[in-house]
């Protein structure tokens, strides 16, 4: 195995969804506001979860995501 050709995969795989979910997340916060579903002082709880396939990962990750 090449670890520096594995590592920057990995990094650039992580890059992509850190960009990718944090653009959909304002996105639909915007969106959220404008109907009037969110004030903007809310805390909603949030999850992710990584699957690859090959290894048999599946981890969920839970958290907030804080409007004020």
């Amino acid at each position: 195995m090449n670890e520096e050709a594995f590592n920057l995969s990995l990094r650039k795989f992580l890059k992509t969804v850190g960009v990718s979910s944090q653009r959909e997340i304002e996105q639909a916060v915007d969106k959220a506001r404008a109907e009037g579903r969110l004030s903007g002082n809310e805390s909603l709880p949030a999850s992710m979860t990584l699957n690859v396939e090959g290894l048999d990962l599946t981890v969920t990750f839970d958290g907030s995501i804080e409007l004020e």
